[in-house]
């Protein structure tokens, strides 16, 4: 079934004394899982094997204490007793044909030790990078022989764990290995320090001491940063073409990327499918070992272009194997249209930056494979008694998944919508600039609806409390979306702003995303603290506006951080000559003039502007839900079993949000509901 186009995709490849099973490579990323929930870490990669991933790896894996990256949760290999977790793992992955892969590190003066306190080794004293504002000890060469012996120990227990990959990893500014190489950090004398071969040699040494170790069993893979885009402090392209040229036949695989994570991450408003091409097209050229490379690849005419062209060997992957675990199987199996396509929004980030379980917007099953039992392809059928209908009201991201996987499940469904289109805000945000992406959750939840003949899909129909009553559904969910206030109120205003109410200049991203656009000199006012902001200083600009950014934060979309947008937006920003004013917020708005008050100082500005767009929080669309709750007295007589709300109609959110309601509410109909916590947790006890 599979296009013959796509065969190359699927030819072995050997790696060392290994050989994976096709081209498909799941290249280390966190998942703020790692060692604390080794049960739920196992059954997320494991799904990703079963999809047809050749290789699956862990997220960077610690090899000591004095490497210790807390609060962030990663793999562990300090002793013995963390083998069991990785083990797990790995029989997960084996029982599907896969080879598994794990990412050692040490992180040296970029790790925290906050857990262990430790004190802190580099290769030259500096200041820490993360946690407590405290200094990284140089390290002598007694400590270099000890990093090498826990970096060796730590590959044997990989070994013993059942891993058939080892890295070595020197990459994205967080392990010792590649700090050698920086002059910024390495500032020494010795043979370490100096000449690009004197901070080569560590990295030369360890990769030996890993191959003597377990290279009769594992493959041994470097992860190497080509590029830091530092200039003279960082890694250069022109350094890193001379690193690859003196070690190229040492490792069995290169795994080539661009650093920091926020430049190898890139979120797609900033940069496209296949971006870093540029920075890693040349290792292929020096190395006869096999080549593995990202570029958030969900293109598989495009993965085939780089294995041709002689790019890559290995197509790497990070993001699209989170956003669909079935990739390959569905090129695969001929299922190109299946693809569940990953739009670059880089939520899944977000959980290894705020310490809990990996999230997707594409993907409302990742992280919750052990937790809830949720598979990203299968879903229980309802039971054969039930017949009920199902009536969704509101096509956006909420409404759209819950009627597709209500649909896989065997509902008849009705999906009603108001507005012409399909896709909500989705739609709406998707027009927006850097955003098109983002229509992939609109797009893919669409074409499996087309293929499921129990949902039927209404455009323009707004539905009333009495319409609903008259349906004749036994299940109503009201995915009615929502839509930004008006009013001034947020975080910073409890009682929103007083002179924002009925003020024609004062506008919302929904009269923008609705036409109806503001001129002149324009002040975009965030109390959001996410992209929204910006994403409406890029569209007012090219409208050819005079932009000036307010915030009551102290910096400008302070959340985005969180996704790797936060330096992006800030170069965008500047570029873009968008005026921003930070840690003010509104007074009053009269007329043209606005007046601000420091929020710290008290000091108060006056700005003048022709309009303000003020984004500051969402109220629910939730007028029928309240409607049919007041009329529950005639619920039997309709025939209505249950009306819920979901999504933004219930507590507006991200537009992951948004798509996990509705799955959730698809999972749960018809389940019976148990007491307690709704998820499976891990409990320590003991050692």
């Amino acid at each position: 079934m599979r296009d013959s186009r796509y065969d190359i995709l699927f030819t072995p490849i050997q790696i060392g004394p290994v050989t994976a099973k096709n081209r498909f490579f799941q290249v280390p990323h966190c998942n703020g899982m790692g060692h604390a929930m080794p049960l739920a870490h196992a059954a997320m990669r494991e799904v990703k094997a079963e999809g047809g991933w050749a290789v699956i790896s862990t997220e960077e894996c610690e090899i000591h204490p004095s490497g210790d990256v807390s609060p962030y949760v990663e793999a562990r290999l300090w002793d013995d007793r963390d083998i069991p977790a990785l083990a797990l793992m790995c029989e997960r992955v084996h029982a599907h044909g896969a080879l598994a892969a794990v990412e050692l590190t040490h992180n040296g003066p970029t790790a925290s030790n906050l857990f262990s306190r430790e004190v802190l080794i580099a290769p030259s004293h500096q200041p820490s990078k993360y946690g407590y504002p405290s200094q990284a000890r140089a390290m002598d060469k007694c400590d270099i022989a000890n990093y090498r012996r826990w970096h060796r120990e730590a590959a044997i227990r990989g070994m013993r764990a059942g891993m058939d990959i080892v890295y070595v990893y020197a990459a994205h500014d967080l392990s010792l290995a590649m700090h050698f190489l920086q002059r910024r950090r390495n500032q020494r004398t010795d043979e370490y320090g100096g000449s690009l071969e004197n901070r080569v040699r560590l990295l030369r040494e360890v990769l030996i001491d890993t191959k003597e170790a377990v290279g009769h069993r594992c493959g041994v893979a470097l992860r190497f940063a080509t590029e830091e885009l530092l200039g003279p402090e960082g890694v250069e392209l022109s350094e890193a073409r001379e690193i690859v040229g003196m070690l190229a036949e040492l490792p069995d695989l290169w795994d080539v990327n661009i650093a920091a994570w926020y430049n190898d991450s890139v979120p797609s408003r900033f940069a496209p499918e296949g971006a870093q091409e540029p920075f890693i097209d040349f290792v292929k050229k020096t190395t006869s070992k096999p080549v593995v490379g990202v570029g958030r690849f969900t293109s598989p005419d495009t993965m085939v272009s780089q294995l041709r062209r002689g790019v890559l060997d290995m197509i790497g992957a990070a993001r699209p194997s989170i956003a669909d675990p079935f990739l390959p199987r569905k090129i695969e199996e001929g299922r190109i249209d299946d693809i569940r396509e990953c739009i670059g929004c880089n939520l899944c980030v977000s959980g290894d930056n705020t310490i809990t379980p990996i999230r997707c917007t594409q993907n409302p099953s990742m992280g919750e494979e052990w937790r809830k039992g949720w598979h990203p392809e299968r879903i229980a059928t309802k039971t054969a008694k039930d017949d009920a209908r199902v009536l969704v009201v509101g096509g956006g991201p909420a409404g759209l998944e819950a009627a597709r996987a209500l649909g896989q499940r065997g509902y008849e469904v009705h999906l009603a919508e108001s507005r012409k289109e399909l896709g909500g805000r989705v739609s709406r945000e998707a027009r927006l600039p850097g955003l098109a992406e983002w229509a992939r959750v609109r797009d893919w939840r669409l074409g499996q609806i087309r293929k499921l003949p129990q949902v039927n899909l209404y455009l323009d129909s707004a539905m009333s409390a009495d319409d609903v009553l008259a349906f004749g559904a036994q299940h109503v969910v009201l995915a009615t979306g929502c839509h930004w206030r008006r009013d001034g109120y947020g975080r910073s205003h409890g009682l929103g702003i007083a002179s924002f109410r009925d003020n024609p200049r004062v506008f919302t991203p929904d009269d923008l995303m609705d036409e109806r656009w503001p001129s002149g000199r324009v002040v975009i006012y965030d109390d959001d603290y996410f992209y929204t902001g910006s994403v409406i200083a890029e569209a007012l600009r090219k409208r050819g506006c005079e932009v000036v950014y307010v915030t009551p934060d102290d910096t400008i979309a302070s959340w985005s951080s969180n996704t790797l947008d936060y330096r992006h937006i800030q170069r965008r920003l500047a570029k873009l000559e968008v005026e921003c004013v930070v840690s003010h917020s509104i007074v009053d708005y009269r007329d043209s003039t606005l007046q601000l008050e420091h929020v710290w100082n008290g000091k108060p500005q006056s700005l003048h502007c022709d309009a303000i767009v003020s984004i500051t929080a969402r109220l629910p669309n939730d007028a029928l839900y309240h409607a049919l709750r007041e009329r529950e007295a005639e619920w039997q007589d309709a025939g209505i079993h249950s009306i819920d709300g979901i999504g933004d109609a219930l507590a507006p959110g991200l537009i992951a949000h948004a798509v996990y309601a509705g799955h959730r509410y698809a999972q749960e109909l018809g389940v019976p509901r148990e007491g307690g916590v709704p998820f499976k947790r891990h409990f320590h006890v003991g050692e």
